[in-house]
């Protein structure tokens, strides 16, 4: 099986007046699926394809998720999500730490974001399979990845996260 967002979400026991941020949110269905988990809370889907952030405002107004808010930002730069200091209970990282080229600035963008005692949990390849996902030199690894989430101050919380046969999922707290 390839990623099932439903599963690793569930795992993540989310409050239903969390507030999360989904940190290149692409299509938006991963902030859709936690929207309707959070229906007391705020779901902000930060996309820096400006067509992606109209497709996931669209399908927020279809699904009728008023708890959605696409934005429109750049996880790579510091205030890039426009996100107020330490405002968000959890943070996902979804499928898109092997496309950046700056892993510590998006992390560090999290640990700002973050409350303090706030949850990040990332996902990623474990693997390129297929065809599908990146091209094994872009793999980052879950190893990589705890290391990178340690340097920038984050602490680990669990490293067994269903994910699907095909990548990891991780949870680090602030």
């Amino acid at each position: 099986m390839f990623m099932d967002p439903v599963q690793t979400l569930a795992a993540l026991h989310l409050q239903s007046t969390n507030t999360v941020a989904d940190f290149g949110a692409g299509s938006g269905m991963v902030a859709a699926l936690t929207a309707a988990l959070v229906p007391h809370g705020q779901v902000f889907a930060i996309e820096i394809n400006k067509d992606q952030v109209t497709r996931i405002t669209r399908d927020a107004l279809d699904k009728k998720l008023p708890n959605l808010h696409a934005l429109w930002g750049d996880i790579e730069t510091n205030e890039g999500t426009k996100l107020a200091n330490e405002s968000v209970d959890v943070v996902l990282v979804f499928n898109v730490l092997f496309l950046l080229d700056d892993k510590v600035a998006m992390l560090k963008e999290a640990y700002r974001v973050l409350k303090l005692g706030g949850k990040i949990a990332v996902v990623d390849w474990t693997e390129s399979f297929g065809g599908l996902g990146p091209k094994p030199h872009h793999i980052f690894t879950q190893v990589m990845s705890e290391t990178v989430l340690n340097s920038v101050g984050f602490k680990k919380i669990a490293d067994a996260l269903p994910s699907g046969d095909h990548h990891y999922a991780i949870l680090f707290s602030k």
